[in-house]
């Protein structure tokens, strides 16, 4: 697998993720009776935010993929980036979407996603400049 596929493979379980995520948001908007907004209702509000907090920080990592794969970056430092992502988010959207306090997933994913993203920057940076 090349490096530029190795990333074009998180563009596509991303696409999915957040094809769920959408899906969530119909799913509790129609079981609630919510037409628009979130009618100030919590789950409402809930699967909102756990599809806004993804639709803020995927396209960002996604590009930083991208991009070093466009630079033949290492396949395996992809994999490792873009898999830990997809747990991160995945542990996110479990924890808050579960409940709007502080959870295990939520704070986790919030973390992996902080780090991953840091990290996706430096090796952007490394890989443009040497």
């Amino acid at each position: 697998m090349s490096s530029m596929q190795a990333a074009t493979l998180y563009v596509g379980l991303f696409v999915l993720l957040m094809l769920f995520l959408k899906a969530n948001v119909g799913r509790v908007r129609t079981k609630e009776k919510i037409g628009f907004g979130h009618g100030d209702n919590e789950p409402m509000q809930r699967s909102l935010r756990v599809q806004g907090n993804a639709v803020e920080d995927v396209p960002v990592v996604l590009l930083g993929l991208i991009g070093l794969g466009a630079l033949a970056a290492p396949v395996l430092l992809i994999h490792g980036l873009g898999a830990s992502f997809l747990v991160g988010r995945i542990l996110h959207a479990i924890g808050l979407g579960g409940s709007s306090g502080g959870s295990f997933g939520r704070s986790m994913g919030t973390l992996i996603t902080a780090l991953v993203m840091l990290v996706t920057a430096g090796a952007c940076i490394w890989y443009a400049v040497t």
